[in-house]
């Protein structure tokens, strides 16, 4: 595929809303301490709220992580509509955007995923968000994530993106090319065996 220059998300500086300190504090206490021991008290304090505001805002510990991917899938979806002339293409750029959205965060990431994995149920309840994200992922990618052919895109692309998260959890280039090879690898397979990613709403319309 062709190389191209990725444009970084950046959000803008300032006072953080309520929820965007809960999920702060949650991801930093999670960096230093991991996921799996850390109280909803701890996350409280370390957002400088009170547990009722806590507990206003996200009802549990899954619900601060549902809130935590909801808020990547914004910042990669602000960046608008992906580059790319093919939905292949496409999926790569917004799919790396999500990961350079993810960067700063990597280490606490890192934590949660180990320690999610090590807990059947939490691994349960993040599950459908995550899905729901890649429903997200290709439609920024000009493919529609509607239907039996939508359904199967999504899960198409949940097995790509976990592939490509394990390898950019170890990737120590600067500019993140193991994951790059990792997620062009997994696209690649996906198209080749079952031709996932080969409509477009557009190729759609066309031959509607």
């Amino acid at each position: 595929m062709v190389k191209k220059t990725r444009k970084t998300s950046r959000t803008s500086k300032g006072t953080a809303a309520p929820g965007d300190r809960v999920i702060n504090a949650a991801l930093g206490l999670a960096a230093e301490r991991g996921w799996r021991g850390l109280s909803l008290a701890d996350i409280a304090e370390g957002a400088r709220l009170t547990l009722a505001e806590v507990r206003t805002l996200f009802p549990s510990k899954a619900a601060i992580l549902q809130g935590f991917t909801r808020r990547t899938d914004e910042r990669v979806l602000a960046a608008g509509t992906a580059d790319g002339s093919s939905p292949r293409d496409r999926l790569f750029d917004v799919l790396m955007r999500r990961f350079d959205v993810l960067q700063p965060h990597r280490d606490a990431v890192r934590s949660i995923v180990r320690d999610v994995a090590l807990d059947p149920l939490a691994a349960i309840c993040q599950g459908p968000q995550l899905l729901c994200s890649m429903a997200w992922m290709l439609e920024a990618a000009g493919l529609s994530s509607a239907g039996i052919d939508g359904a199967i895109r999504t899960k198409g692309l949940t097995v790509v993106y976990l592939r490509a998260l394990a390898a950019w959890l170890n990737d120590d280039s600067a500019d993140l090319s193991k994951t790059m090879a990792a997620l062009d690898r997994g696209l690649a397979r996906a198209e080749r065996l079952a031709g996932v990613f080969c409509s477009t709403r557009q190729a759609e319309t066309k031959t509607a």
